[in-house]
């Protein structure tokens, strides 16, 4: 296990900028804003501020604000945080992004989460925390062919067991952190004490039954025709698009901004409210400065090679499981009855606020759930 601090040399920065003053935004419709994709002037202000305005040194030193590490897991260096909070071992977390996010994503939660007495809440809540990056994806190691979220779990599961000498963890995630919780409980259950999520990506091998279920089925799937287009293209055709984004941060950017502004929780406040520029240039320079955009679009590819989405016939998840429910625009959130078809049900949480990004966009309510999930546990 070797130590990992974030570096970005200034060959790699001044070629990102340079590529970002050559911006060309192409022809859009008259007054398009969000309709047809990122917003124009939304993105040209975004580029510009990237190129002239970004203290990239400054979002370093915040990405090195915890401890980090390589580990080598079978034929691929993972990259992970490890904050020893004030739990000592005794109550280990392991935290899980997804696409396209990135480690960063729990930055506003990982102090309260480990250190919750220097934040107004109780020592004896707190976690020691292992937030890795995905195969493919940010610091982690690029793999040779597309790993999906069920070897991840696998390869997650060593990390935490080997690695750092848990044998028994917590595990939390959205999106497809959500889809390595789901299959840590299903496949390494002897490891997991329980899983709370805030997606279900893991579907139980069931066909809706009542008319809440139907109703809630066509909506998804009434979501995944407005939204999913980006998903089915990295599903089927993913090198084909990396052609197209290949030293191009202004496409990047525009594919990546698209989904953080359309699965945002914006009832409330606009986007620019919700992420600043800072925070989302953050995210988008460990897809960028890492060249890892290509082999995390990888992962939709290997969901379907390693049937990720569906639970095995005849199989649910055991463990305890804890299901937060945001108001997240990007599916809407399954009827309770239909996650208990394949977990056991043990913590529902109905969410005010917060979309896709729960940590990052309502992070008191993401971490008072957690604390309060893991006080309830029965002791292990």
């Amino acid at each position: 296990m070797q130590p990992f601090t974030v570096a970005w040399d200034e060959a790699t920065l001044d070629r990102i900028r340079g590529r970002l003053r050559d911006q060309r935004i192409p022809p859009t419709p008259e007054h398009a804003g969000w309709r047809y994709g990122c917003d124009p002037g939304f993105l040209r202000d975004l580029c510009a501020y990237w190129a002239d305005g970004f203290d990239v040194r400054a979002a370093a030193a915040e990405l090195n604000r915890f401890p980090q590490v390589l580990h080598r897991v079978e034929d691929i260096d993972l990259h992970a945080i490890h904050l020893v909070g004030e739990a000592q071992g005794r109550r280990p977390l392991l935290l899980t992004h997804g696409w396209p996010g990135s480690v960063y994503e729990f930055w506003q939660v990982a102090e309260p989460l480990a250190f919750p007495s220097r934040h107004g809440g109780n020592a004896a809540d707190a976690f020691d925390l292992v937030i890795p990056s995905l195969p493919g994806f940010g610091f982690s190691g690029k793999p040779a062919s597309p790993v999906g979220a069920r070897t991840t779990a696998r390869l997650f599961d060593r990390l935490m067991r080997d690695g750092f000498g848990y044998g028994r963890y917590l595990a939390q995630g959205g999106d497809w952190g959500a889809g390595v919780s789901a299959w840590l409980a299903l496949e390494h259950t002897a490891s997991i004490r329980a899983i709370h999520l805030n997606y279900l990506l893991v579907q139980p091998d069931a066909q809706p039954d009542t008319d809440e279920e139907t109703a809630w089925k066509a909506a998804f799937d009434a979501s995944e025709q407005a939204l999913g287009a980006y998903a089915h293209l990295q599903r089927t055709r993913p090198s084909s698009l990396n052609y197209a984004m290949a030293d191009n941060p202004v496409a990047l950017a525009a594919w990546i901004v698209e989904r953080f502004h359309d699965w945002a929780d914006l009832r409330e406040q606009p986007f620019e409210a919700v992420f600043s520029r800072d925070r989302l240039l953050t995210n988008l320079m460990i897809y960028v400065a890492n060249d890892a955009f290509p082999t995390s679009t990888w992962y939709y590819a290997a969901a379907e090679a390693e049937g990720v989405r569906r639970m095995p016939p005849g199989r649910r998840v055991t463990v305890p499981t804890a299901f937060a429910a945001y108001p997240d625009p990007r599916s809407p959130t399954p009827p309770r009855s239909w996650v208990e078809r394949g977990y056991d049900v043990t913590r529902w949480t109905e969410q005010p606020r917060g979309g896709h990004f729960a940590a990052m966009e309502a992070p008191d309510l993401f971490v008072e759930d957690l604390r309060a999930w893991a006080r309830a546990l029965p002791p292990d």
